[in-house]
């Protein structure tokens, strides 16, 4: 593995004014991110240069960055029939080498460089991605697909740049890829065995242990 590239993004305005259909409306986001050239920092709390425009539902140290597949990237290219999509079009901050959804697992720890890092849970896919692709059945589409994208807590802060080795350095829960975790989320009350041993992981972010706990107590 390897980091393809690293992104930032700044607050950018998409969408149509003065339209009446609210999926075009005028929105302010940070999720279009922009290739950075050079090292750059990694806190607690994310990249150095980065902004995280809606912090009730994005950031935190369970939060820090978002990780996409980029092999996911010829895929999309070939099924919109576009070439403009590459990476930071799905609002990640690493995009990374040999690695999908199938591959990595919640608590992976990775080294990059000096930095730690820990998979925390599958990135959910919301409304803002949607209408930053102009795609209204985008939400469903990934839920089925499963090219989600994960996210990373930072266990140990430092400098990380393009072309940087990524080495897995322990996986203690290999059976919760991210895939499965996404799925049974998705499917929490169905699948009611595997929601709450996975409300049990350690490593699993905080908001979604607890979503779990709720949903299995009212089920």
């Amino acid at each position: 593995m390897h980091l393809v590239s690293v992104q930032t993004g700044n607050l950018r305005t998409f969408g149509v004014p003065d339209s009446d259909d609210p999926f075009d409306r005028v929105f302010s986001s940070a999720i279009d991110k922009s290739a950075v050239a050079g090292r750059v920092w990694v806190a607690t709390l994310g990249l150095a240069g980065d902004t995280v425009a809606d912090k009730k539902h994005h950031g935190g140290p369970d939060q820090a960055l978002l990780a996409y597949a980029g092999q996911h990237y010829l895929l999309w290219r070939r099924e919109w029939q576009r070439d403009d999509i590459g990476p930071g079009s799905f609002g990640e901050n690493l995009t990374v080498s040999d690695v999908t959804e199938d591959t990595v697992c919640v608590g992976d720890r990775w080294h990059v460089g000096d930095v730690v890092f820990e998979v925390t849970k599958p990135r959910e896919p919301c409304s803002t991605l949607a209408r930053r692709h102009r795609r209204r059945d985008m939400i469903d589409v990934v839920n089925r697909n499963g090219r989600s994208g994960w996210y990373l807590r930072v266990l140990k802060e430092g400098w990380i740049e393009a072309a940087m080795p990524v080495e897995l350095v322990d996986r203690p829960y290999p059976q919760w890829t991210i895939r499965r975790t996404a799925r049974v989320m998705l499917e929490r009350k169905a699948r009611a065995d595997e929601a709450a041993l996975l409300a049990h992981c350690p490593a699993l972010a905080t908001n979604w242990r607890e979503r779990l706990r709720k949903a299995l107590a009212t089920s």
